[in-house]
């Protein structure tokens, strides 16, 4: 081998399970999991995982299991699922975190997101011709 092959194959490697413990997150985010969890899916200490895991995602490990949370959440809240139901489905352990959390990601509580949300698909259905882009759609007078 090549001394630069020799050089990409560990960082090969590493990203390699840098993305498995990503995908861990991704597929298991509404079961009770830990950095211990995540970590182990990559085979790297913690701190060791939590560095590496910033450096190519931009955020920690914890915070991007939340950002995953909040993004699920947001799907289930296009329903008229209760609150409680999404918090609980998603992972989150409380209904006061899960608020909080999903206020300091979307600015709404999720009450509010829920609320516009049931709204705008009531007007999609009700005059669908609004959510077309007026480059597609002319109104005739």
């Amino acid at each position: 081998m090549k001394k630069k092959e020799t050089e990409e194959y560990p960082k090969l490697y590493l990203y390699k399970r840098i993305v498995q413990a990503k995908l861990f997150i991704d597929t298991h985010y509404a079961e009770k999991i830990d950095l211990s969890n995540i970590s182990d899916e990559a085979y790297f200490s913690k701190f060791h995982f939590i560095r590496l895991f910033k450096k190519i995602y931009g955020k920690s490990p914890h915070q991007y299991l939340t950002y995953v949370r909040v993004e699920k959440a947001k799907d289930f809240l296009k329903t008229d699922a209760s609150i409680a139901d999404v918090c609980f489905s998603v992972g989150f352990e409380s209904i006061s975190s899960f608020t909080a959390l999903f206020k300091r990601y979307t600015l709404q509580t999720p009450a509010k997101y829920q609320q516009h949300e049931l709204k705008r698909r009531e007007e999609m259905t009700s005059s669908p011709l609004k959510f077309v882009p007026n480059c597609f759609v002319e109104e005739k007078s």
